[in-house]
């Protein structure tokens, strides 16, 4: 971390590389926090549209397992649990835009909270603005408010769980597998988004390490 800083190829995938370790958890955890601390402060600090496109699709062009090493283990309510929790919604919108946009317009449908406005998807959301909305959450932990962005990935969870819970109940006597499915799913949502609501509440304090 200590190499001289260069434009625009801020933390190349053999840069990560070179910080899996051992098995050791102390290790493991300050690898993470170390990483996931440089990680931000440099790319906030210079703030440079190709640094940050590139910090953004960093999973593309490396695979999500790369972060997954480093930032897998950490705990839910930490710097690097955050971020790893915001690549993989990405990851996963990505993967499986076309599905999220039914997801997400079913969800609209039968929410009435907050979480519609804090989300900050246009309606109708097809795949593409699935996708674009799942950068800009990720654009915004970087160049933006932190706690800011975490709220919105918080509030896009709810709302694809709540989709996931509507679809699942309405399967259910047809395709009471794709019914189960869909209700796990609504479950790891709603608790990534609690997750996500708890990181954003903790950088507010100052206290997300």
């Amino acid at each position: 971390m200590n190499a001289p800083y260069r434009k625009p190829a801020l933390f190349a995938g053999h840069e990560f590389s070179a910080f899996q370790g051992g098995d050791d958890p102390a290790e493991v955890s300050a690898i993470a926090h170390d990483t996931a601390r440089a990680l931000l402060s440099r790319v906030r600090d210079e703030a440079h549209p190709d640094i940050v496109e590139k910090v953004v699709s960093f999973a593309d062009d490396n695979g999500i397992d790369t972060l997954a090493e480093l930032w897998s283990r950490s705990s839910a309510h930490s710097l690097p649990g955050a971020l790893w929790r915001m690549y993989l919604i990405r990851d996963l919108i990505r993967a499986q835009a076309a599905q999220m946009s039914v997801l997400f317009g079913q969800g609209l449908s039968v929410l009435s909270t907050v979480d519609v406005v804090v989300a900050g998807a246009p309606t109708p959301a097809g795949p593409e603005e699935m996708v674009s909305l799942a950068d800009t959450i990720l654009h915004g932990a970087f160049t933006g408010d932190f706690s800011g962005a975490l709220d919105r990935s918080a509030a896009f969870c709810r709302i694809i769980s709540a989709g996931c819970t509507a679809v699942a109940n309405e399967s259910d006597a047809a395709h009471p597998e794709r019914a189960s499915t869909l209700t796990v799913q609504a479950a790891r949502l709603t608790q990534t988004a609690h997750e996500l609501s708890v990181c954003a509440r903790l950088w507010r304090d100052g206290t997300l390490d």
